[in-house]
């Protein structure tokens, strides 16, 4: 049932975060090769490509082939003060290029910007409209709680979560914790003992089993997104600003609200210090707390999306060759599908990584908040994890 609340909490915690925040880049730039017959066509935008594929959206795009557009149209819930609530497919927008006004509503995307720009708006102000924002026609506020993308992959991997996990409880409750695990046992057993051991117990000490939920939370919904969006079409979730500082901020809550008065006598008046050296001391140590949140928060992200950059742009060398001549393309692609599958493995693994070390963060921290006032050696060994990992 802890674990069970502890999933929840974080759901709606990200769920909040995700529609306040989308991580959608603007890719806006496009470019003509002219040929010598002065034929010209627009070339390989490779920036859309990536950005379009790492940023958020209100369809789930997995691959055009030609005309066709393998899109799935998410759910758009909109309100602004003139047009009250509106809930309506993204469908309703149309498709790339042909973007039409629906409910007093424009989707984004470069025709629009065009168009604005032919209509006599500065190209400086159309550079600040976002590719895949929603804008009311009549200019007013609109709030976005729709159901994009990241929104989407998360709500699959919570489910995904809940499935696996109560799976496992089930057949621990069916069979016992005396006999040897099987199926879904066998693969999570051992990663939670590997949690409770090398996360929990070093830095959480005799209070292990009591946030062991929370950690396994962090592990599980982390590594889960980390994979699914390595998957062809998959979404950058965890590759997300916001997402990862939800997740932060959740972890630094839980710090601060856990924290004994031994945490809080250190940081605003540590003991047997001068009180010249304390002036300088005091506001070091309080920059020193906001960092940490920052800190999960800027890791886990980078690492995610340059992985995901990593890849795609390795992929579309092939095509960047393809256009100085059709050989050099052929000729390049065995390069780069081998550089490509190697990332993919790399990313694999990076995906488990970047999960432990979050995880690991959150038990220090959370663990340098409430050991008790006797343990020098423990405070020793939470700067020494803090200094190594970050």
């Amino acid at each position: 049932m802890n674990r069970l609340s502890s999933l929840l909490v974080l759901l709606f915690t990200l769920f909040a975060a995700s529609f306040n925040a989308k991580a959608q880049e603007d890719s806006t730039a496009h470019t003509e090769a002219t040929h010598e017959a002065t034929e010209s066509k627009e070339a390989l935008n490779i920036k859309k490509i990536i950005f379009e594929h790492v940023g958020d959206a209100h369809e789930w795009h997995f691959f055009t082939a030609g005309e066709f557009h393998a899109t799935i149209p998410l759910l758009v819930i909109l309100y602004s003060p003139t047009n009250g609530l509106s809930v309506f497919s993204a469908s309703k927008f149309g498709h790339e290029g042909h973007r039409e006004v629906h409910n007093g509503y424009q989707l984004v995307d470069d025709h629009y910007k065009e168009s604005l720009i032919a209509a006599g708006t500065p190209a400086s102000d159309v550079e600040k409209i976002k590719n895949g924002s929603i804008l009311a026609v009549d200019g007013s506020k609109v709030y976005d709680f729709s159901i994009t993308k990241n929104v989407m992959s998360m709500l699959i991997s919570v489910v995904l979560l809940l499935w696996i996990m109560m799976s496992v409880a089930k057949k621990y409750k069916q069979r016992g914790v005396m006999k040897a695990p099987s199926g879904l046992q066998n693969a999570i057993e051992p990663i939670i003992g590997f949690i409770y051991t090398e996360v929990a117990k070093p830095n959480l000490t005799n209070k292990a089993n009591k946030y062991m939920p929370l950690l396994l939370t962090f592990f599980f919904f982390i590594w889960i997104n980390n994979l699914l969006g390595l998957l062809p079409g998959g979404a950058n979730f965890t590759g997300n600003i916001a997402v990862t500082l939800a997740l932060a901020l959740v972890c630094f809550i839980v710090m601060l609200v856990k924290a004994n008065g031994h945490f809080w006598g250190h940081l605003l008046n540590p003991p047997g210090v001068p009180f010249g050296v304390k002036l300088l001391l005091v506001p070091i140590e309080i920059i020193s707390l906001f960092i940490k949140p920052i800190a999960l928060t800027i890791r886990l992200f980078a690492n995610i999306l340059a992985g995901h950059i990593v890849i795609l742009s390795i992929v579309c060398m092939i095509f960047i060759f393809g256009a100085m001549a059709p050989s050099a393309g052929w000729g390049f692609s065995p390069v780069s599908i081998a550089f490509s599958v190697f990332m993919f493995f790399l990313e694999l693994l990076v995906a488990a990584i970047q999960a432990f070390i979050f995880t690991t963060l959150a038990a220090v921290f959370i663990g340098s908040a409430i050991e008790e006032g006797h343990g020098h050696e423990d405070a020793h060994h939470h700067h020494e994890v803090e200094e190594i990992i970050l």
